[in-house]
């Protein structure tokens, strides 16, 4: 069961979401709120698996909302909604530690995948947005460079780079997706994160 907490303003596709994620097997909205204030004081007591969070918000939004919960919540993974593409505001959400992003008009089973996408260790984003996040991270040292890494860490952590999904990777790389969880593991362990972005984030740096 993925546990998940909606932050969206907008009553119609808050509750929309929330009837959708009740009404699906393998999902429960444990809480949706209109507000990041609200929603700040509430969720560090629930720490679900996913955050919908809207990016923006009336009064704080989504991004500062969430640099404010990510370490209350180390586990928790954050998808960020927006009604455009707007790349500034997507990528900086990425930046701030994002599992991913979708948009509003997304279709609902679409929304459902992607949860299970950030779930299992995914980052759901459309091509452009991944091309100019690792962009933005090869301003740095190269992964190669990081020695605290096995070789097949490095490997792995290019593959999760790129956006690639665990059976993505598995396929590629012709082992067990379980094998690339136990990988994934090790790697934040070794680099004392909790997700994919925060690894790429402690390796590179930000701008």
């Amino acid at each position: 069961m993925i546990h998940i907490v909606i932050i969206e303003d907008i009553k119609e596709i808050r509750e929309g979401l929330q009837m959708l994620i009740d009404s699906s097997d393998g999902f429960v909205c444990n809480k949706a709120f209109a507000t990041a204030e609200e929603a700040i004081a509430e969720i560090p007591a629930i720490c679900p698996d996913v955050v919908l969070m809207d990016i923006h918000l009336p009064g704080m939004n989504g991004i500062e909302a969430m640099k404010k919960l990510k370490p209350q919540c180390l586990r928790t993974q954050f998808i960020m909604s927006t009604i455009y593409e707007d790349d500034e505001k997507i990528f900086e959400s990425l930046k701030a530690g994002a599992s991913g992003y979708l948009l509003k008009k997304t279709a609902p089973s679409r929304i459902l995948d992607a949860i299970v996408e950030v779930f299992e260790g995914g980052s759901p984003m459309s091509s452009q947005i991944a091309r100019k996040v690792i962009t933005s991270f090869q301003h740095k040292d190269s992964i190669d460079e990081v020695d605290i890494l096995t070789p097949r860490e490095k490997e792995i952590l290019k593959a999760l780079a790129k956006g690639l999904r665990y059976k993505e990777i598995a396929d590629d790389m012709n082992i067990s997706m379980e094998t690339v969880r136990s990988h994934a593991r090790k790697i934040y362990e070794k680099l004392q994160v909790q997700s994919r972005t925060e690894a790429l984030n402690k390796i590179y740096g930000r701008r």
